[in-house]
């Protein structure tokens, strides 16, 4: 069978194109994923990320070796699942700074994906369970609520973060970003809202909708400049899949790139170098590789102030009882539900350094776990200036990539996530934390030098698995993609999620792809963008709007 479009992985953005190409009944779509449903329990409830970071649908992939880390091997999750990072991430809902599009239109020359242009799309895909207003909408797929368990300990770091003179901010996503508060979760009914659930549990019963899993796609199928299909891979062997619009490139920041490579779709002298016939050379497909690097502090606690107790057996019971009866408890918090964004650099155009509040200690996978209670507060620098890249290390598809993020190859980058770690470390000094926090027990009182710092982190650092850019849109030479999404020089292929965003948001990375997956959507069926946003205060109108105005 030729299907109309085909789509290369389930991720955030695959998922989303399913759903809004197949709602025309008139076309074929074909959505493939090279993992399997996500039908176990951990998917579902918030709590099960913890498991997510250490193996479970996963690709199992790593870096190379850091050269600015004193050669450090990274864990570097990326999901293999259906609904990719919205089934085993964190479940935080932050779309970034207006500052990060507004850069991507004016430094990057991709006009038309400026703040204004593309809010409309981060709010048609929301269903906000608080907010409804000139930042939010609700109807949407993809369900946005707060969290509903949050412990004493995280007001008590709401309460710190404002004694250091963060101020409170109760929406990371509205007016204004800088702050200290709770996040807003993709959840909906206290269970995750994923992309699969969002987007693709509502219309599989759509007869113009196919979904296959265990489908790794080995190659696309170019017929001098155009894109006619895919070779896939399965338990059965290689098959043969045709397309008669276009082939959709949607299998991450790290597997789209290495798509393309291996079908011979980038720099000549590499893809020569790996034994992979050159198709199409294309410089810029799998470099400006960018990722949000993750520094934490470890606290031990002064009783059990965490999610840390409940690993033993009987209160792990007793928390899964709670849940599925009452939807409250342990079970329901994701973990990480406290936060904020502040400013390492004073002179930086908006909030450099996010942090994450960790119920525990040793929640994500390489990272210490206390003998006694313990709180975690990452830290991660939001405006890397470092690039790295991702390459084949062989002709074989099924390879791992090499993957390097290049991490501290500036060294101002260096220097802000340091400085990031101070913070959060000064945050669990305030009075507001000293009835739960005993001391400090990682980095620990004695590091305090730049350079036992430094040795930390190298030690230490983790990513927060936010890679972007690797098939970069934009203008210029080493862009991949234009501002249509299309894939330069070739026809009938087009790359869309978060490898075509030019620099990394400050922030987590499963709502700007959504978005993007939003926008694609509406490139890609040739209709109208969506109108730019317009505020309350230049409608000079503070009059109560109507339903419709609102979504």
């Amino acid at each position: 069978m030729t299907y109309d479009y085909i789509i290369t992985g389930a991720g955030p953005a695959g998922c989303v194109l399913a759903n809004r190409l197949s709602e025309d009944p008139d076309v074929t779509v074909l959505l493939l994923e090279a993992g399997g449903g996500d039908w176990n329990p951990l998917f579902h409830m918030p709590a099960g990320f913890a498991k997510m970071t250490k193996g479970v649908a996963s690709w199992g992939w790593e870096t190379v070796p850091q050269k600015h880390m004193k050669g450090r091997v990274l864990r570097y999750t990326q999901a293999k699942v259906l609904g990719g990072g919205s089934s085993i991430n964190a479940q935080l809902y932050t779309r970034g700074n207006a500052a990060d599009y507004d850069l991507w239109a004016r430094e990057e020359g991709c006009e038309g994906w400026d703040y204004r242009s593309v809010l409309p799309y981060f709010k048609r895909a929301e269903d906000n369970q608080r907010f409804a207003d000139d930042y939010h909408g609700y109807g949407g797929p993809l369900g946005v609520s707060m969290p509903v368990s949050a412990l004493p300990i995280c007001d008590a770091y709401i309460r710190a973060g404002q004694e250091l003179g963060i101020p409170y901010n109760h929406d990371f996503n509205g007016r204004q970003q800088a702050g200290v508060g709770f996040y807003q979760l993709t959840q909906r009914n206290r269970r995750r809202s994923s992309a699969s659930l969002a987007y693709l549990s509502p219309i599989k019963g759509r007869k113009n909708l196919t979904i296959r899993m265990g489908a790794r796609v080995s190659r696309i199928i170019l017929e001098g400049t155009t894109a006619v299909g895919v070779e896939i891979a399965t338990s059965r062997g290689s098959e043969i899949l045709r397309c008669a619009r276009e082939v959709l490139v949607t299998s991450g920041a790290i597997g789209s790139p290495k798509l393309l490579l291996q079908s011979g779709i980038g720099p000549a002298d590499h893809l020569r170098s790996v034994g992979v016939p050159v198709a199409h050379d294309l410089p810029g497909v799998g470099g400006n590789l960018q990722d949000h690097l993750d520094l934490f502090v470890i606290a031990e606690c002064t009783g059990d102030h965490t999610y840390d107790g409940v690993a033993k057996l009987h209160r792990t019971l007793w928390a899964g009882l709670e849940y599925v009866l009452f939807r409250t408890g342990p079970v329901a918090s994701s973990l990480f539900e406290t936060g904020g964004f502040w400013y390492a650099d004073p002179q930086a155009r908006s909030p450099d350094i996010q942090f994450h509040l960790g119920l525990g200690s040793g929640i994500e996978a390489g990272v210490e776990k206390l003998k006694n209670a313990g709180v975690t507060l990452n830290s991660a620098y939001l405006h890397p200036r470092s690039r790295g890249t991702v390459r084949l290390s062989s002709s074989d598809p099924a390879a791992a990539p090499l993957i390097d993020p290049n991490y501290w190859s500036d060294p101002h980058d260096r220097t802000m996530s340091l400085e990031g770690l101070r913070i959060a470390r000064e945050i669990f000094e305030q009075a507001a934390l000293k009835p739960y926090i005993l001391a400090e027990r990682l980095p620990g009182p004695a590091v305090r030098t730049e350079a036992e710092l430094f040795d930390y982190g190298c030690a230490n650092a983790k990513t927060d698995h936010h890679p972007v850019g690797t098939c970069r849109m934009g203008t210029g030479p080493d862009a991949v993609v234009g501002l249509d999404l299309r894939v330069r020089g070739l026809q009938g292929l087009r790359v869309c999620d978060s490898s075509v965003m030019p620099r990394v948001p400050s922030c987590n990375t499963n709502a700007p792809t959504i978005m993007v997956g939003e926008k694609g959507a509406d490139l890609i069926r040739g209709l109208d963008p969506l109108p730019a946003a317009l505020f309350a205060e230049e409608r000079n109108d503070r009059r109560p709007r109507a339903r419709s105005e609102v979504r």
